[in-house]
């Protein structure tokens, strides 16, 4: 294996995403929420079972940090720019995942446990919004022993970015709190994502830990909410946004820029006590396939722009071309050559 020089790390739970669009009844039948993420419980694991023989769903590499990562290489266009971290079983959904993730042009670099299997997200969708039931399974199992490996130290030295999704929370905070120390110590560019309401409400220790080395926070409009009303910040979303930004920081010298999405409404980033609105161009119904990965695929728009250098005008920009791109595919699939240019 070649040496990697790339400039994006991410780590994060590689899930394989089992796709398939459902009725209500089916939602209804499992507890499930519209526009909702989720791990499964133990009602939810007949579900998976009954997903993959009724409904022939579609496979597809998943897991929001992984998906960022691989939205980031693409826009990027050019080979060998991003590396993944995670932990996968040793089965056919791994090497799935793998093959998808290296043809795109990410280096994976998957610990693997023998005992457990790989991670599968459910994405149900209906009327193009979607639902995610994920089971970590061996995503769970990350240890921080794997950093410690040569081809994990090459990384995290040849990286100038960080990006971990706040579900990597519920998994290996000590494994964060390692990255993020050496973004510290290295005066790099750790990002992390708000990610789902659950984790504000129950993970919030956790999240309180990451929150000081994080210099980009990402986020959709009912984290933001859950966030704010968690902490008591109100409910107005750019207030929010103001007050998060100004949270404590371990690197003082840069101020921590806080971006919230809004579906088709304006994105909202707030940094150094002003906050700018960015309009979302609107997209025709008939055109929308499904909203499962827009979120991921704007924070890989948005990096790929981030670790060029470039203005947020530029990044945010390439955050919605990403997000417009990825709600017309099924699930975060990656089918034609990127057209992007800031």
């Amino acid at each position: 294996m070649s040496k990697f020089e790339g400039i994006l790390m991410g780590m994060g739970n590689p899930l394989l995403d089992i796709s398939s669009n459902v009725e209500q009844e089916f939602l209804d039948k499992y507890d499930v929420k519209l526009d909702s993420a989720i791990l499964a419980e133990e009602k939810h694991q007949p579900l998976f079972k009954e997903l993959v023989e009724k409904y022939k769903p579609t496979y597809i590499a998943g897991g929001a940090t992984q998906n960022s990562i691989r939205v980031a290489q693409w826009m990027m266009k050019k080979a060998g720019q991003t590396a993944f971290m995670g932990c996968v079983g040793n089965d056919d959904y791994a090497k799935q995942l793998e093959d998808c993730s290296s043809a795109d042009g990410v280096l994976v670099h998957y610990m693997k446990d023998e005992k457990v299997p790989t991670g599968t997200c459910a994405a149900l969708i209906k009327g193009g919004e979607r639902s995610l039931v994920t089971n970590l399974d061996a995503a769970n199992n990350f240890k921080p022993t794997h950093l410690e490996t040569d081809k994990a130290k090459e990384i995290i030295e040849s990286a100038k970015f960080y990006y971990i999704a706040g579900f990597f929370l519920t998994v290996s905070v000590e494994s964060l709190l390692q990255v993020t120390e050496h973004a510290l110590a290295n005066k790099k560019t750790f990002c992390m994502n708000l990610s789902a309401p659950f984790l504000i409400d129950f993970f919030g220790d956790q999240m309180a830990q990451a929150m000081p080395y994080v210099d980009f926070l990402f986020g959709n409009e009912s984290e933001a909410a859950a966030y704010g009303k968690k902490h008591e910040m109100g409910e107005d979303i750019k207030e929010i946004a103001l007050k998060v930004a100004a949270l404590p920081k371990k690197d003082g010298s840069k101020p921590r820029t806080v971006v919230f999405t809004q579906g088709s409404e304006s994105t909202i980033v707030a940094c150094d006590g002003k906050v700018t609105e960015y309009k979302v161009e609107p997209l025709s119904k008939d055109l929308l396939v499904d909203t499962n990965g827009a979120g991921d695929a704007f924070v890989g728009g948005f990096l790929s722009q981030l670790v060029d250098g470039k203005d947020m005008d530029a990044c945010v920009k390439a955050g919605h071309f990403a997000a417009l791109y990825i709600i017309q595919q099924s699930g975060t699939q990656l089918v034609s050559e990127c057209t992007f240019s800031a």
